[in-house]
This record gives C-alpha cells, structure tokens and sequence, in this order.
C-alpha cells in the first residue's frame, strides 16, 4: 500500500518487528521500512478503534506514558488467528480440544475420536499451507498402512516481504535458549554478485554450523529471492551434507545460489569455534 502512494503507520504491541526472529532481523525489517517511508510505532497498546474501515477510522492507543491518536481511512488488523472449532459438533463426536480450542491430536494426527483426524491449522500444527499439505500427507500414507508422524519434521519459513526472509531449522535466538554452540558464517547479500546485476543487494545470509561437526543447524536469508535460496541449504539440510559440500559445490556464475560459497567459506574452524565458546 506505501508503494501504492497511502501513507502507513504500523502499530505493533513488541518493542520491534517479527520480535521472535534475531535481532539483526528485525533491525533489516526495521530498516526497510524506514527507506519506504512506513511509520513505525512500537511497544504501543491500542485502547480504542473509532469509525468504518474503507471510510475513516481513529486509533487511541498507549505508548510508555504517553497517549496518541493515529487516524486514516483504512484499518488492517493482524493480530493473528483462533481455532474455528466452537459450537460445531466435537464434543458430540467425541473429538477433544485443547484449553486454546485445537483439536487434540497425537503425532500421527489421530484425534480422540476413532476413525477421526484432524489437519492444518484447527489441529495446532504450525500455521503455514505447505505444513497443511504435508499434514495430508502423513494421514495419507498412515491410511494406507505407513506410520508417518509430525514429529521431528522440519518447518521453512518465509515471509514474502520485498526483499523476503526466509528461515530453515534454528535462528541464534532458538539456539542460544536451547543451549547449542554454535559456529556462525555471515555475508552481506551484496557479497553475492548476482544481487549487483539485479540491483538488489539489500539484506544479508548467514548460518548456524555446529561445532563439533560440519553439520547445517540452520540458515537464516533477507535478499531478494530468499525462499528459494533458503530451499536449496534445506534440501543439503534434509540429505545431511555437510556445510563443506555447498562450499566446494561449482554453482552457475552467476546466479543468487553461487552466495552460498562465499558464506560457508566464512564458516570459522572448529578449533577456533570451541576456543571462543569456552
């Protein structure tokens, strides 16, 4: 809508943007926005919404100590989703649900009920549409005699910002809660030569290497195609290669995924990676 001409304020309750991702992330949205001209407004709780959406709306809302009215003629909320599984029936099928209204299933997607399974986002699982498909797939295969479970199974993220943020496996902030050293490699997108040819080279790549292995923990990308840079280290992720492999891969010249050598050619050595944990 900015890049419509409409000025845009976003309102956002944390005290920065996508608040569970690094915070090398948030500060490349945060940055993002400030050269689109996006008003940013954090930390802020909305007290009162006055008016019609399409027409003219008034927000009150609290900032620290301090009170604020933001008005314009649109209102988008995104406050995130609740279960639609209320008043329709489960009960009497014997379906259960948990104290946040999804359905109860177990790692095979079974619910409580015989004969009955649940897919997708009424089932809790995590809110995307290609986790939704792979949810079919698992009670797919299970009908026909497989034992395929949720369990364990890896979850890409992206968010089709421009440029994108893409993520597969584990972030710094989920590796440093976890308490799993790691070893980091981080290039700027502009280190990737194809982004000067397209004249995108906002953003960043980097990566999580273990440190007693050359194992990929995960991989973090915000440039221009990012999800599907992101794709190609989840597909050496699912086949196990070491990091090295992508590193002494001859990948086209130049295409965005020749960035890859450049960052895992970066990768600190496990000697020196274990000399600075310790």
């Amino acid at each position: 809508m900015r890049r419509f001409g409409s000025r845009v304020t976003i309102i956002e309750h944390n005290e920065r943007l996508a608040h569970r991702e690094d915070e090398d992330v948030s500060q490349a949205l945060h940055e993002l926005c400030g050269d689109e001209g996006i008003e940013l407004v954090m930390s802020t709780q909305v007290t009162k919404v006055e008016g019609k959406s399409g027409q003219s709306v008034k927000l009150r809302m609290v900032q620290g100590r301090s009170e604020r009215t933001v008005e314009g003629t649109h209102l988008l909320a995104a406050t995130g989703r609740t279960p639609n599984t209320e008043g329709i029936g489960l009960e009497q099928a014997g379906v259960e649900v948990t104290d946040r209204g999804y359905i109860k299933v177990n790692e095979r997607l079974e619910t409580t009920a015989p004969d009955v399974w649940a897919v997708g986002e009424c089932a809790g699982s995590p809110q995307f549409t290609h986790i939704a498909f792979d949810d079919f797939r698992v009670i797919r295969d299970n009908l026909a005699g497989g034992h395929r479970v949720t369990t364990g199974r890896q979850v890409p993220f992206c968010m089709f910002t421009d440029p994108e943020l893409a993520r597969i496996g584990l972030s710094e902030t989920e590796a440093k809660a976890q308490g799993i050293a790691y070893r980091l490699a981080k290039v700027p997108m502009v280190a990737v030569l194809r982004t000067r040819t397209l004249s995108e080279t906002r953003g960043f790549m980097k990566a999580l290497i273990d440190t007693e292995s050359d194992r990929i923990l995960g991989f973090t990308v915000f440039g221009v195609d990012a999800g599907e840079i992101m794709a190609s280290v989840q597909i050496a992720m699912i086949a196990r290669l070491p990091y090295s492999a992508l590193r002494e891969a001859i990948l086209t010249h130049p295409t965005l995924l020749e960035g890859l050598i450049p960052l895992f050619s970066s990768v600190p050595p496990i000697s020196k990676a274990l000399k600075s944990h310790a």
